[in-house]
């Protein structure tokens, strides 16, 4: 069982701040980024992005309504895998698809909470991970919604082979009931990069996980 820090902020220095505490006790990260328009929140920009390099591997989140316009600039950062939201309105989700697999990266599907299975499960065979969020997306210690987990347990049944992670309000105090979902892969946020050191939250939760 992994556990991926998320790392969301508006600032590039904070940001290679954060790159740089992550790398001394994990091997991967998520990126999560905000345009403003499909979240009301703003992240990094695309220019500031293109001025960053990965020093570990990553992967980003893309919650913006554009994604297409940020499969390059990841790809120079050095990430490997690209995750675009299905809710998003202006563009065609195989075209995106496409556009992802052109560059030679890995395709992951976010899901908002109030997104089903039956809405999106036509584009599951073109994918290699579905993300689902767990909390209203866009920002830092949002409320965590429970029933995401039973379906999380539902798309295990049906796509077990798929790789799945959750994303918004994991705790330590919830970990352990996530993990019975059959989930991949947990996404932390705010209860790791604002811990004190992130380092001994990182390690608590990978006790609590694979204990």
């Amino acid at each position: 069982m992994k556990i991926v820090p998320a790392l969301l902020t508006s600032s590039k220095d904070e940001f290679v701040k954060m790159l740089d505490v992550c790398r001394g006790f994990t091997d991967y990260v998520q990126v999560d980024i905000m345009d403003g328009e499909f979240v009301p929140s703003k992240s990094l920009t695309v220019e500031e992005l293109n001025e960053c390099k990965s020093p570990i591997k990553a992967e980003a989140h893309l919650m913006v309504e554009d994604p297409i316009r940020w499969i390059m600039p990841f790809k120079q950062f050095g990430a490997d895998r690209v995750i675009f939201h299905y809710e998003i309105r202006n563009k065609n989700h195989l075209e995106v698809i496409k556009a992802i697999r052109k560059a030679g990266l890995s395709v992951g599907l976010a899901v908002n909470p109030q997104t089903e299975i039956e809405d999106f499960k036509e584009l599951v065979g073109q994918l290699d991970m579905v993300l689902f969020m767990s909390v209203i997306p866009g920002f830092y210690g949002s409320k965590f919604i429970p029933e995401v987990l039973d379906k999380i347990r539902m798309f295990k049944s049906l796509f077990p082979r798929i790789t799945a992670a959750i994303d918004g309000g994991v705790k330590l105090d919830n970990a352990k009931e996530i993990v019975q979902s059959g989930i991949d892969y947990l996404c932390v946020g705010s209860a790791l990069l604002k811990a004190t050191p992130p380092k001994d939250a990182y390690a608590q939760f990978m006790d609590l996980v694979n204990g």
